[in-house]
């Protein structure tokens, strides 16, 4: 697993052992970072469910001003660390060892930009994507990584189901806001 492009591009990445780990493909992250490519730099990112933090370090090392990175495993949040230390991005990011929906409602900070990859089969992304439109900015986008027969409402709040992405086992839905005329 590898940064793509940008300040840290060709960068290798740590990622998590075990059955449950799901990295984002390098296909999966291409189609994601091609579809808001003129969306990322000085954006503020959000990667919930953090994992490894691919995702917000991909976004970071394209030109994002700030990513926070949630995740409630303490050995996810430890590889997130290393991973921008080894990037060389620590300093425009925060670690948050916490629970996904309790950090959700307790922060009023808004996002341009939320990436969540919950577990699969438990039920966290409804109840997160909800959560995290409240904090999403005029002109966010929202990405939900999913099964692909996992069905996602068409709207959350003001933000409508733009695309969906399917690739192999994995799908990823973008939501944007809905521009009202």
């Amino acid at each position: 697993m590898r940064v793509i492009t940008g300040l840290a591009r060709g960068r290798k990445l740590e990622t998590l052992e075990g059955l449950d780990v799901r990295p984002t493909t390098g296909r999966v992250k291409e189609a994601i970072f091609s579809a808001i490519q003129f969306d990322i730099e000085g954006r503020r990112v959000l990667d919930l469910f953090a994992g490894s933090g691919q995702l917000g370090i991909e976004a970071l090392s394209r030109g994002a001003a700030l990513c926070v990175f949630v995740d409630a495993s303490q050995k996810a949040c430890d590889v997130v660390k290393r991973n921008l230390a080894a990037a060389g991005l620590s300093a425009s990011a925060r670690v948050l060892c916490t629970d996904a929906l309790g950090f959700l409602a307790g922060k009023t900070e808004e996002f341009d930009v939320a990436f969540l990859d919950p577990p699969y089969g438990t039920g966290l992304l409804g109840s997160a994507l909800k959560a995290v439109e409240r904090r999403m900015s005029c002109a966010g986008v929202i990405f939900c990584e999913h099964r692909p027969e996992e069905a996602l409402p068409e709207s959350v709040g003001a933000f409508m189901k733009a695309r969906v992405y399917r690739h192999g086992k994995i799908a990823v839905t973008l939501y944007r806001r809905e521009m009202k005329e």
